[in-house]
């Protein structure tokens, strides 16, 4: 009965991957939207601190070209903000566009949307546009992460993204991002998950966000970015992965910062869609694999290695074009077995840790104001 046990989870996480294997193949060759400039947009973007790299990407938005125009809105809330150089660097280098310093006075649970609630009041434009300050773009991303809103029934469209750190524990996270993450979005629609969207991108029309309330409708939640696309597809939209892939750079280095905030990420992912969190460890590959040797199944554990290595290859490497995944894809059972330890540690405790505050998570996915977290 053991022996049909293991078989059955070697199937099963073999299979998973296999299936992801598959998704990336076919992100991989989709070719990119046909520019159809659906209207003007206004990129929002809150901003705390001096992300690496930090002038680049927003350089990167402003040097877009766009027939119907944009304009670059920035939150900061800190008036001593070292970003504030930076933007006004921008905008004496590109004095045609719109590119504003929004003055942040508002306060919330979630100090993002509070600053995209000050950006949505300046904001002039149909399209909006909310990505993190750190991301970076190619030229184009504008004219493709646009285009699929020409169809009404698009209520969001969101990238995926590759990471990049300096050091080895932000690389290992980024490689975690590549080969594990970036897999799950593929396979998401795939198993009926419809609501996903990712901070590296979400596009939208603001009247579809005035529908559900506006961005104040999601002060008190941690996951803004999913909650954000969850309650625009209940207005019986779609959300659309664009096949344009943004990039960041990572900026926490240590080993404990990035365990806090994969942890962080983990006890997120439960409270948002808690049906799917006990599911993960299906996907850990890695921990199979030594279940799988320890009993003796040899056959079963190449099975499950080869299917891992096909799905970290095809979503690191082919769809991401990850300079950490192309190097480091063939240690994914070791990340998965790292991945393991960190859904355990999210299964437990509602406390996360996010920008030097310590909330508790309600079952709903909002937080609890400072003063009632534990």
């Amino acid at each position: 009965m053991m022996l049909y046990l293991l078989w059955a989870a070697a199937a099963a996480t073999a299979g998973y991957h296999l299936v992801a294997a598959w998704a990336a193949l076919r992100q991989w060759r989709r070719s990119p939207a046909t520019p159809t400039n659906p209207g003007p947009v206004s990129i929002l973007k809150p901003v705390r601190g001096l992300d690496p790299g930090f002038y680049d990407a927003i350089r990167g938005h402003a040097r877009q070209v766009y027939a119907p125009g944009f304009e670059l809105l920035f939150g900061v809330a800190d008036p001593a903000d070292p970003a504030i150089a930076e933007i006004e660097r921008l905008q004496a280098e590109f004095p045609h566009l719109r590119i504003a310093c929004i003055r942040v006075t508002h306060r919330a649970p979630n100090g993002k949307v509070a600053a995209l609630v000050e950006l949505g009041r300046e904001a002039r434009h149909p399209l909006w546009l909310v990505n993190d300050s750190d991301i970076a773009v190619e030229p184009g991303y504008l004219n493709q992460v646009t285009a699929p809103l020409a169809d009404p029934a698009v209520g969001v469209v969101t990238c995926l993204y590759r990471a990049d750190s300096r050091g080895a524990a932000g690389r290992w996270e980024a490689l975690g991002i590549a080969i594990d993450f970036a897999a799950g979005v593929l396979v998401a629609p795939l198993v009926g998950i419809k609501e996903f969207g990712l901070g590296a991108t979400l596009v939208f029309r603001a009247d579809d966000l005035a529908r559900i309330g506006g961005f104040a409708r999601l002060e008190t939640y941690l996951a803004d970015d999913y909650q954000l696309a969850r309650h625009i597809t209940q207005l019986g939209k779609r959300v659309e992965l664009s096949p344009t892939v943004v990039e960041t750079t990572l900026g926490e280095d240590t080993w404990r910062g990035i365990i806090k905030h994969q942890v962080r990420w983990a006890r997120t992912i439960r409270v948002s869609r808690g049906d799917g969190y006990w599911g993960l460890p299906v996907t850990h590959a890695g921990l199979w694999m030594v279940i799988l040797l320890l009993s003796g199944q040899w056959a079963a554990a190449a099975l499950v290695l080869l299917a891992r290595w096909a799905s970290a290859f095809a979503t690191g490497v082919l769809v991401l074009r990850s300079q950490v995944a192309r190097a480091g894809f063939w240690l994914a059972p070791l990340w998965d077995c790292f991945a393991f330890g960190i859904w355990l540690a999210g299964a437990r405790f509602n406390t996360v840790e996010w920008r030097g505050q310590r909330l508790e998570l309600r079952p709903d996915g909002t937080m609890k104001p400072n003063d009632e977290a534990k």
